[in-house]
């Protein structure tokens, strides 16, 4: 952050207060309101906090306009393409890409730290067997800071460390055991021999009575859908962990937070609203017709998958994760997949009509996550268990800048009130 010398001017009722301007290395302007309301009496106005810094980064940035989306500096479609999740976790974490020997020591660190404590497993069967995975993970991730008492004092960076590392290995065995559990199968454990992307996999498909092979095209698509959803800058759910961090909560309760606020349809639910459009839709000689509903500004209908609220030109991670839907369908077929099919033409027939180059509507990361995740046999229940289990890393980075940072102080965002003024109050029998 630089001070540029530079100064926003605000004048009302005859007085004028000058704001110090701060410049960002990448993006706008920030104006510091902080002492604001101690020498002006008044507070902003800003719901959703769409146009308000709530904390400086380091971590992620993202240009809407440009399609930009850069962790430590290093492009989204160069680290998914290049790099693979758990150095992309290092990335994050550490904010440098790790040298051969210092990957490997992190890779063995995290596959060392997989496991549950075996009595977590009773809290899985509290639950009733078609509760939502994410129900359990909220509840599960929650619980952990009643097994792991040595890893939850945020005062201690090495407590920080070792809490940093079991979420980001724990994480894909939860999320495996609630599906697991909702599907009626056996637990299935981790192993130490195979990678992250392919021990997830394993962990959700095995079964005790046969063997189970990854295949490492499979792998390869799980381990980008991680890496393109390890971190999004100051989102809800980031917002969420920084905000539930900001009073000292243990870390577990502050990733259980933000697993929770990621469960909302607005939020982690993009993708999995992408497979239900596609069952709507239901055969492909159905598409003109929806594509042509979704031009027509009265027609409720809208192309889920399409565009991106944050993305006004085109969602860079898109390109990577069209790739390896490419390679997942051209392995798996779509031939008996009605969904799969529709996906397959919806996309053909929306690439080429002018109208959605016009508007700048490309299928986006969700639309490919979707496809991939349907057509290796996960349940649209799972699609944002998957979305946690990969944000986990960047939710984790966040709180850890957060924990370190000099100027962290408790989240206290202010209100507009619009309520009754003091009244006093009747009894009951003058009302």
């Amino acid at each position: 952050m630089t001070d540029s010398k530079k100064t926003a001017t605000l004048s009302f009722d005859g007085k004028s207060y000058d704001l110090p301007i701060f410049s960002p290395t990448a993006g706008p302007d920030v104006i510091d309101i902080r002492k604001l309301y101690g020498t002006a009496g008044v507070f902003t106005y800003d719901p959703g906090f769409t146009s308000t810094a709530s904390c400086d980064s380091t971590i992620t940035y993202i240009d809407g306009e440009k399609g930009e989306l850069l962790h430590r500096g290093y492009p989204i479609d160069q680290l998914a393409s290049k790099s693979h999740f758990l150095e992309v976790c290092f990335l994050l974490l550490y904010g440098y890409l790790p040298t051969a020997t210092e990957l490997e020591s992190f890779e063995s660190t995290i596959t060392h730290h997989t496991m549950v404590h075996e009595q977590m497993i009773n809290f899985f069967r509290g639950f009733r067997r078609d509760a939502h995975p994410m129900a359990i993970m909220v509840g599960v991730v929650g619980a952990m800071s009643a097994f792991y008492h040595d890893s939850t004092d945020i005062n201690d960076p090495r407590q920080r460390e070792v809490a940093s590392h079991r979420l980001i290995a724990k994480m894909p065995t939860i999320a495996a055991m609630a599906y697991k559990y909702t599907i009626g199968q056996p637990f299935v454990y981790p192993r130490n021999d195979i990678d992250y992307a392919s021990n997830f996999l394993r962990m959700c498909f095995a079964v005790p009575c046969e063997e189970y092979e990854v295949n490492p095209i499979l792998a390869r698509a799980m381990d980008r859908i991680f890496t393109l959803h390890a971190d999004h800058e100051q989102n809800a759910s980031t917002s969420t962990v920084r905000l539930a961090s900001s009073s000292g909560a243990n870390p577990f309760a502050c990733i259980a937070a933000g697993i929770a606020c990621l469960w909302g349809p607005a939020h982690g639910g993009a993708n999995q609203a992408c497979l239900e459009m596609l069952e709507e839709i239901g055969t492909v000689d159905r598409i003109p017709e929806y594509i042509e509903r979704a031009k027509d500004k009265n027609d409720p209908f809208r192309l889920m998958g399409f565009g991106h609220r944050v993305y006004k030109n085109f969602d860079p991670r898109a390109k990577v994760m069209k790739q390896s839907a490419d390679e997942v369908l051209d392995l798996l077929g779509i031939e008996d997949n009605p969904k799969l099919q529709v996906a397959k033409e919806l996309e053909k027939q929306a690439l080429s009509d002018p109208y959605f180059e016009d508007k700048k509507l490309f299928p986006n990361v969700d639309f490919y996550s979707g496809i991939i995740l349907e057509a290796m046999g996960f349940p649209t229940s799972m699609f944002t268990p998957i979305f946690a289990l990969s944000r986990t890393v960047g939710w984790i980075s966040q709180w850890k800048e957060m924990i370190a940072d000099p100027q962290n102080k408790i989240g206290r965002p202010r209100q507009l009130y619009l309520g009754e003024t003091l009244r006093d109050y009747v009894d009951i029998e003058n009302r």
